[in-house]
């Protein structure tokens, strides 16, 4: 079959590669429809990611159909249209313990530390899969959305609150959208007018653009001078997550998401001052999967707007080099696999 292969940064290529087999009894084979590509596939495309070794096939967000019955899960008839959640867990370690298995210290994502989707069959625990009333594209942006629905879920959102999200791409969209599922006011905060006029099209009630106004007197302006009861960073700055705690409410909420890549240096005196709730959020938990799933078939997202370029498999590597040269011209890729 076909796959996708990332040999060493900078260079990916078609390959011939082995068909899975079912190794083990819970397994489903699925056909691979769709595959989304994120900015953790792009940073492996530049040697950026250090959980990656090469050669790898890359690919976590999935959109595919069970392709051959199980006997043992009668459930997934061949045909049904899923979606998976690309993680694994150890079941031993203090996460998987406290019911927190996206936080497993020994997980191993689909593309990342082991081989992903990205080609025409994959095999599948049934647990993982995911079944819904979408179209392929939809199917394929549920793993995506989930990230930032459950940083929503961290910072207990509810309709009271005000949620301002700080970075409004593919991730932070997701916050937007699941915040906004659960009926809170939210205020989407990017430097790009035209992920923040998506970010209305989630849900959000406000945006701020940062290129051409103050963020600290926005906010207040927008929240009658209390800042937000919850701030979700999906940026990874050491500025936005400064920004963060000093911008949200007292006894507010404030929920990481992005990864600043360098150490933050903080001024301390705020979290103890507003008795702030510093949270981090990672992967997602199959409740997010399942609001994810119905919001999407609730028609609460705009779609057509955050997916911006669709190629067939064969113009993958074309794509990944396109991107590498002028990230800002891509939001959301999209791979035709069949």
């Amino acid at each position: 079959m076909r796959a996708v292969v990332l040999q060493e940064p900078g260079k990916a290529t078609l390959e011939d590669v082995p068909e899975p087999s079912r190794s083990g009894a819970d397994e489903i084979l699925l056909r691979v429809r769709r595959i989304g590509l994120c900015g953790s596939d792009l940073n492996s495309y530049r040697g950026r990611n250090a959980l990656v070794s090469y050669p790898r096939i890359l690919g976590h967000e999935v959109a595919a159909t069970v392709a051959e019955f199980n006997a043992g899960y009668p459930e997934w008839q061949p045909g049904t249209a899923v979606t998976l959640s690309p993680l694994t867990n150890c079941g031993c370690c203090a996460a998987c313990h406290r019911g927190r298995p996206n936080a497993c210290r020994m997980n191993e994502t689909l593309g990342v530390q082991r081989d992903g989707a990205l080609k025409d069959f994959i095999a599948v625990p049934a647990a993982r899969l995911y079944r819904a009333n979408l179209s392929l594209k939809e199917l394929c942006l549920v793993e995506p959305l989930t990230v930032g629905f459950h940083a929503v879920a961290r910072g207990r959102t509810t309709a009271e609150d005000t949620v301002a999200v700080f970075g409004c791409g593919g991730v932070g969209l997701g916050a937007v959208a699941g915040a906004a599922f659960r009926g809170a006011r939210v205020i989407g905060v990017d430097l790009d007018d035209a992920k923040l006029e998506i970010a209305r099209k989630a849900g959000a009630a406000h945006t701020v653009n940062t290129a051409k106004g103050d963020l600290h007197t926005e906010l207040m302006d927008l929240t009658d001078g209390r800042g937000p009861d919850l701030i979700i960073e999906a940026i990874g700055l050491p500025q936005t997550y400064r920004a963060a705690v000093d911008e949200v409410a007292y006894a507010g909420r404030v929920v990481y998401i992005g990864w600043a890549k360098e150490q933050v240096a903080y001024e301390t005196r705020p979290f103890v001052h507003k008795e702030l709730d510093i949270l981090g959020s990672r992967n997602a938990q199959p409740d997010d999967f399942r609001d994810v799933i119905r919001m999407l078939e609730a028609k609460r997202f705009p779609v057509d707007d955050a997916v911006t370029h669709t190629v067939p498999m064969e113009k993958t590597p074309e794509i990944l080099e396109a991107w590498n040269r002028e990230p800002a011209r891509f939001s959301k890729i999209m791979v035709d696999v069949s």
